[in-house]
């Protein structure tokens, strides 16, 4: 057997309505915790979601400040300002509590807020030094699986991501709280829940680091996801089926943390860099269109994640295969959400700069179980188009 490693948070803790018990959660795991920051975008405070949890921590004798100016896909500047924001409350915990782009920055506010290092000297593999701040992580969407990784993305130019990845980013703590995302538009939810079930497929696939234990949770993950998904579009009220996506969200984010993700990634970030399409709906558009690209390479391991994607399916390795494809795609269209770069403003004219910014994810494309090209990439969006 091939050797690995595997890593992950310390803790989680999965029950609808754990968030209203903040406070006590702290108290009890990390005593002598005083002054918390949270740290979330103001879309999310304005629904009153987070009300219960911050009297919770009034409750337990803790005296917390909020962090709420974090946007989709974060600049530099606005991780600097929440890394300020925790020096001027000499915060002693960070919480991130949102998506995944707040969740993302709790990750590099912990790490930055109390250590000497700049944001730019940790960007990259293995750059953080010391220890961080405790972390604790409330996702409040049932995609990104931020809550249990260990990689963070900053938006580093006008399209350009960067990613930091260390074992310093692994929270202490995951919180897994359904409730928080009863009022998810269909559209959210279905973006966000494909985004969770590519997490799972390019970990099954993942070139370097596929491994027994990331296989295992990818496949549990695909199969909450893909037996959730539609319910959970169709009665966004049904707490079951929420917690259902929240958790197999988590397990795919553990899969890829390990396994990395490739292609689909790689070809998605372009898209919402330059053309501010929503992370989990870049990687959707693209997610059929890579698939068939990698079938030669990757036939019999899309047709043992078909076998639980769309267990009616039979035949051999590639009929199968294929009927994962085309029930992506059917899920897409089945949600209502974009299918086709056009309808999201892509031209013709634009995929030579989408296939040149693609090329640019050397650390994803890496990982791809098919060998990708700039003309693969090219051909790829134009049959997304």
């Amino acid at each position: 057997m091939t050797a690995f490693a595997f890593g992950t948070v310390a803790s989680i803790l999965s029950e609808p309505g754990a968030s209203a018990n903040l406070g006590h959660l702290l108290a009890e795991r990390f005593p002598g915790t005083k002054r918390p920051l949270l740290v979330t975008d103001a879309g999310f405070l304005r629904t009153g979601l987070m009300q219960a949890a911050l009297m919770d921590l009034v409750r337990h004798g803790m005296q917390s400040a909020v962090f709420s100016d974090v946007v989709a896909d974060p600049p530099e500047d606005v991780v600097l300002a929440a890394v300020a924001a925790a020096r001027r409350h000499d915060a002693d915990l960070i919480i991130g509590f949102g998506g995944g782009s707040s969740m993302d920055v709790a990750k590099l506010v912990a790490v930055l807020a109390q250590g000497s290092q700049a944001l730019p000297e940790i960007y990259g593999i293995g750059k953080v030094a010391g220890k961080r701040l405790p972390l604790v992580q409330v996702p409040t969407t049932a995609g990104t699986g931020s809550e249990v990784t260990n990689i963070a993305i900053v938006t580093t130019g006008a399209t350009t991501k960067t990613g930091v990845v260390a074992p310093q980013l692994y929270a202490d703590l995951a919180v897994l709280d359904a409730s928080l995302t009863l009022g998810l538009p269909p559209k959210v939810t279905a973006a966000t829940g494909i985004d969770a079930m590519v997490h799972g497929i390019e970990a099954y696939t993942s070139r370097h680091k596929k491994n027994p234990l990331s296989d295992a949770l990818a496949r549990e993950a695909l199969g909450l996801l893909s037996r959730n998904l539609l319910p959970a579009c169709e009665r966004g009220q049904d707490l079951q089926v929420r917690q259902a996506m929240l958790l197999g969200a988590c397990l795919a984010g553990q899969a890829f943390s390990n396994a990395p993700v490739a292609a689909v990634h790689a070809l998605a970030y372009p898209i919402g860099g330059i053309f501010h399409v929503p992370h989990g709906l870049s990687n959707s558009l693209v997610l059929p269109h890579v698939l068939e690209f990698n079938l030669p390479d990757a036939e019999r391991h899309y047709a043992e994640l078909a076998d639980i994607v769309v267990p009616q399916a039979s035949g051999s390795d590639e009929a199968r295969a294929r009927a994962l494809i085309a029930a992506t795609q059917q899920t897409a269209r089945m949600t209502g959400i974009e299918t086709s770069l056009r309808q999201v403003g892509i031209t013709e004219s634009d995929l030579d700069r989408l296939a040149d910014d693609a090329m640019l994810q050397t650390r994803l494309l890496g990982n791809n179980p098919r060998e990708l090209s700039r003309e693969h990439a090219r051909a790829i969006y134009a049959a997304a188009l």
